[in-house]
């Protein structure tokens, strides 16, 4: 129901020191312990922000599962990028917005300078739709 993602550090001895960033594995979950109703929920621009990244995270957790990639997060001093996705050799920054967003991001910028990435993807926002994301196997946006 709820998974660990470990936080991407290049060095798997600094990866399991560090705290896990909590996953929900399924969004409902979320939706029926906040006692929110539908409308109020989708007024809410902070929960509907946790609830977009929680469906994104949930869809990133269930492919690694099947062995297609590994998740992870990134953060560090005031960086932070919501989804780091490696398939082989291969590393993807994923951050997710729910609402209008611009195309660059700090976070993904110092991750990008400090790791070789094949590529950044912004979910959400001017981005990639939410739905497009979802409907689509996470191996198509990694290629």
């Amino acid at each position: 129901m709820v998974r660990g993602l470990e936080k991407f550090t290049g060095d798997v001895a600094r990866s399991r020191g560090s705290s896990p960033k909590l996953q929900v594995l399924n969004t409902a979950l979320m939706t029926a312990m906040s006692c929110l109703a539908p409308g109020a929920a989708r007024a809410d621009r902070e929960f509907r922000g946790r609830l977009v990244e929680s469906a994104v995270g949930a869809h990133l957790a269930n492919t690694e599962a099947q062995g297609t990639c590994r998740v992870y997060y990134w953060r560090e001093r005031n960086h932070e990028v919501d989804f780091i996705a490696r398939s082989g050799p291969g590393l993807s920054a994923i951050e997710v917005k729910s609402g209008r967003a611009p195309q660059a991001h700090a976070g993904t910028a110092a991750f990008t300078q400090a790791f070789k990435t094949r590529r950044s993807l912004l979910v959400g926002g001017d981005g990639i739709a939410l739905e497009d994301f979802l409907r689509k196997p996470v191996a198509h946006w990694l290629r």
